[in-house]
């Protein structure tokens, strides 16, 4: 079984964010950066399918070289190769047709992704993905099991779960749950010795024009000052209430 996995390249979540003087961009200075979590599940779930299937794992990515450094964690927890596109992804409809285009080719059977990256929170290249490649698609997967040719596929919907069936290749949008917490995996140092020699190929993708771009970004206002209100004040903190917070 050929998997693909769609890992995207975000900022730690405990990385201090900043924008640039104009606020047109991310300040990527000083940052720290890792795989997607989201994506950690879906690259977790296609290690243990190879070892119990069989098969290969690649992943991929967009970005310019300062990505490869993420690619290599995902190859030491144990992808079999890489596929980096070299263009900055700053549209998702051409991440999307970026990837589509790369493995035209290649003919995987399952195309894992996380259901959405945690930097810009769009969710958008799964189900794009999917439909550029004519593929069925199931998103926010909590579960995965495989029956020949068919999957079955757990996905989480308002006040409970759905199970889906479809034919492969077919491409999923996991999250948490589509393996457990434990057995995320995590590189051991035979797995990062071994991910220095795994093939990294360099794919163009300059030629795809990008459809949308972010204007401005802006931090959230920063929050206020907690009130004291004395106990037996009723009367001002039910105007409080009202009037600022604004709940009653």
């Amino acid at each position: 079984m050929k998997i693909l996995v769609c890992i995207s390249h975000v900022p730690d979540t405990t990385s201090k964010i900043a924008f640039t003087s104009d606020g047109s961009q991310l300040d990527k200075s000083g940052l720290q950066f890792v795989i997607n979590p989201h994506d950690e599940f879906a690259l977790s779930k296609a290690l243990n399918l190879k070892e119990t299937l069989g098969g290969s794992v690649t992943i991929i990515t967009m970005g310019d070289v300062s990505v490869e450094q993420t690619m290599r964690k995902a190859l030491a927890i144990g992808a079999d190769d890489a596929i980096r596109l070299d263009a900055e992804p700053t549209d998702p409809i051409m991440v999307a047709k970026a990837i589509a285009t790369a493995i035209s080719d290649a003919s995987y059977d399952l195309i894992l992704c996380g259901h959405e990256s945690i930097d810009y929170n769009g969710g958008i290249v799964p189900g794009a993905l999917a439909a550029l490649l004519n593929a069925p698609f199931v998103n926010a997967c909590i579960g995965l099991e495989f029956d020949g040719s068919a999957i079955t596929a757990i996905r989480e919907i308002d006040g409970g779960k759905e199970s889906v069936t479809a034919n492969l290749p077919a491409v999923i949008a996991g999250k948490k749950g589509l393996v457990l917490e434990s057995e995320l995996r995590i590189p051991n140092m035979r797995g990062i010795m071994m991910a220095r020699k795994k093939p990294l190929t360099v794919v163009s993708a300059d030629d795809l024009e990008a459809l949308s771009a972010a204007q401005s970004f802006k931090k959230p206002q920063a929050k206020a000052a907690v009130q004291l209100i004395d106990a037996d004040d009723m009367e001002s903190l039910v105007s409080k209430l009202h009037t600022d917070a604004k709940v009653i």
